[in-house]
């Protein structure tokens, strides 16, 4: 990781001006560059170069001492309130060097990358080997019989690499049989309608232009039974299907009730309907007979008066005059 010293280097020296040449008499810088040897080192650069990292940036610091502001300037002598605002920037932007993420330099994980670099002491473009462990491990792969198997190799530094080749993808049948399924610029290796017997350990290379591997990568391929489609009895469905499983029923012919519609509910609704209609018309018209008998109710008993001496009359049969009756008998 020997390109990271004079971008760290050049980092930290870009936040600094002539005029903070006394930011070593601050005891917060100090302690800052003595947990940046201590913690962030370790991690991120080999044992052997700590010291020679670590002079370097102290070089860098204590160099602005000789270069003047302007041609009045005096150096050697600063003032409390400009220290503690030069020690204040120092401090962030190292924080924010020290805190970040994002690997500038050998960002892959595993294998080995072909990455261009500017080296800065001849201004010539080399491309620099991050070699990493060549294994990038093992993924495991479900898949459905007569579904689609797809494998794919790519990670998310490939496209960022120098100088890569072909994808190889291998059928591995043992410890040292294997066989080739395809090899192109395409990382993707897709199998359709698998069965039982694809089932197995599948490896992945990515060659380069050194004759290496970038990285090596394994699937192991389980094969798991077919997707249920098929239309099962009501009393079995529920007993038949699985958490995993889909089950498709076949579509009603056109003009057929489906399974939604049912007829004797329709038909339900409709008596209820009619009845509601009876029910108020039979209310509207007790309504208005009592508005009536509320309003005019001397009519209304006039009128129930006369409606029952006419029933009367025509219910009583008609009376034979005496005169009429004798009259008859003496002829």
């Amino acid at each position: 990781m020997g390109p990271q010293l004079p971008f760290l280097v050049a980092a930290l020296a870009s936040c600094l001006l002539p005029a903070r040449a006394c930011l070593m008499c601050a005891t917060k810088v100090v302690e800052a560059l003595d947990s940046l040897e201590k913690d962030y080192l370790p991690d991120h650069l080999p044992a052997e170069s700590h010291g020679s990292f670590m002079k370097r940036v102290k070089d860098a610091v204590l160099d602005f001492k000789n270069l003047p502001i302007h041609e009045e300037s005096y150096m050697g002598v600063l003032d409390e309130p400009t220290l503690e605002n030069a020690s204040w920037s120092f401090l962030k932007d190292l924080k924010r060097i020290t805190d970040s993420n994002v690997e500038v330099f050998c960002p892959n994980q595993c294998g080995v990358m072909l990455q261009s670099l500017v080296w800065c002491n001849s201004c010539e473009r080399q491309v620099h080997a991050c070699r990493k462990h060549p294994d990038c491990g093992e993924r495991l792969v479900l898949v459905h019989e007569k579904e689609d198997m797809i494998l794919n190799c790519e990670l998310n530094w490939h496209r960022l690499s120098q100088g890569l080749t072909d994808y190889s993808f291998f059928r591995v049948w043992g410890q040292n049989s294997e066989t080739l399924l395809s090899e192109g610029k395409d990382p993707i290796l897709t199998k359709t309608a698998v069965t039982a017997d694809d089932a197995g350990v599948y490896r992945c290379r990515l060659g380069t232009v050194q004759s290496i591997p970038a990285t090596v990568l394994r699937f192991r391929v389980t094969v798991l039974p077919e997707r249920i489609r098929e239309e099962l009895p009501s009393g079995q469905a529920g007993e038949s299907a699985g958490p995993g499983d889909s089950i498709s029923l076949p579509r009603p012919p056109a003009g057929q009730p489906t399974s939604t519609q049912c007829p004797k509910s329709e038909n339900m609704l409709r008596g209820r309907l009619i009845g509601l209609l009876i029910w108020g018309f039979v209310v509207l018209i007790i309504g208005f007979a009592t508005a009536i008998l509320c309003f005019r109710p001397e009519r209304v008993i006039s009128c129930i008066k006369d409606c029952l001496g006419t029933m009367k009359e025509s219910a009583t049969p008609p009376q034979v005059s005496k005169e009429k009756v004798t009259s008859s008998r003496h002829k």
